[in-house]
């Protein structure tokens, strides 16, 4: 492969895309294509040795699959070592503090952790304490920064593709996002990370699920989705957290469907060159119906291939840069 430039990357974490600037985010999405390079090789040998001898120490909290395994594999490509740790397994049950823990590990000479936590700020918390150069991979109704980088390069490269110029960026795309936007981590960061690049969104869900002045953030909001749909060059479908049901925030899930479901009828409002996304699991014909899930439309999993390439862009940054051990002091 051919030498990727890290210049201009100067943090030791990544906690959120609200932290970025424009150019830190375009400098993640300008590096990614080299290890989409990496993963399509046809001589088989998927791996780069940039991060050869560094420890990736996966600990998630929460459950997960395809981040999990999407980090695992990032990090292996670039030839580190890995350690996989969940809250079930560690000390955390017999109370030792995320602190301790961390110290612990980091006795063991980890390099990079990737933190899944239910608290927002948990991993701003550590990464101002500990010397591991720290990945949000999710915390609370916070933040989920990759998710919202590897969204970004898959509509960046669409937009690319539609008008056959390899420069394009997103300035006046606009990006739909629909359903449960106040407990959406994915939506905060796509969100921040979209507007930031230039694109125009709106987010569109039942008023129960929708945060109020989320326009503050730089979005527009409606509760009609075929409004939302109307000129969205990308839908974005979140994920219903049926789990939340207890709460009474939906009337009932036929209301939601009949009302918000990204389907073959609702879609017809949306440009027919609208993609649909989605960040995983899918409830499948609640919030999203399957001929749409699995139809021509979908980059759902482009999604999942491109959060490989970013994670292992983002991984060889921080570890890479050289700017990023360098704590600024206050």
């Amino acid at each position: 492969m051919s030498e990727v430039d890290t210049a201009g990357w100067t943090r030791k974490d990544l906690i959120g895309l609200e932290d970025l600037s424009r150019r830190e985010i375009e400098l993640i999405l300008d590096t990614a294509p080299q290890f989409v390079e990496i993963s399509k090789r046809e001589s088989g040998i998927k791996k780069v040795p940039l991060l050869q001898g560094r420890l990736v120490v996966n600990w998630f909290f929460e459950p997960s699959t395809r981040t999990r395994a999407s980090f695992e594999l990032a990090a292996k490509r670039l030839s580190a070592d890995t350690l996989a740790m969940s809250a079930s397994t560690s000390s955390s049950t017999k109370g030792e503090t995320l602190h301790d823990t961390l110290a612990n590990i980091e006795a063991m000479h980890s390099d990079i952790v990737v933190i899944r936590h239910g608290h927002a700020g948990a991993a701003r918390m550590l990464a101002e304490r500990h010397s591991s150069q720290i990945i949000n991979a999710g915390d609370g109704y916070h933040e989920h920064p990759t998710q919202g980088l590897l969204d970004a390069y898959t509509i960046r490269e669409h937009v690319r593709k539609a008008r056959r110029d390899p420069e394009a960026g997103l300035d006046g795309v606009r990006v739909a996002i629909i359903g449960d936007i106040s407990y959406s981590r994915v939506a905060r960061s796509n969100i921040w990370g979209l507007t930031k690049l230039g694109a125009r969104v709106v987010v569109c869900g039942p008023s129960t699920l929708m945060p109020p002045g989320i326009e503050h953030m730089g979005c527009e909001a409606t509760t009609d989705l075929r409004e939302a749909l109307s000129q969205a060059d990308v839908v974005y479908v979140l994920r219903i957290q049926l789990e939340r049901q207890q709460k009474a925030l939906l009337p009932t899930l036929r209301e939601y469907i009949r009302l918000f479901r990204v389907d073959r009828e609702s879609l017809k409002a949306a440009p027919p060159h609208a993609i649909v996304m989605h960040p995983g699991p899918i409830n499948r014909d609640i919030e999203l119906a399957s001929d749409v899930a699995d139809g021509s439309r979908s980059v759902v999993l482009e999604q999942v291939s491109n959060g490989v390439a970013v994670r292992m862009a983002i991984m060889h940054l921080l570890v890479n840069s050289g700017k990023g051990w360098q704590k600024t002091e206050d």
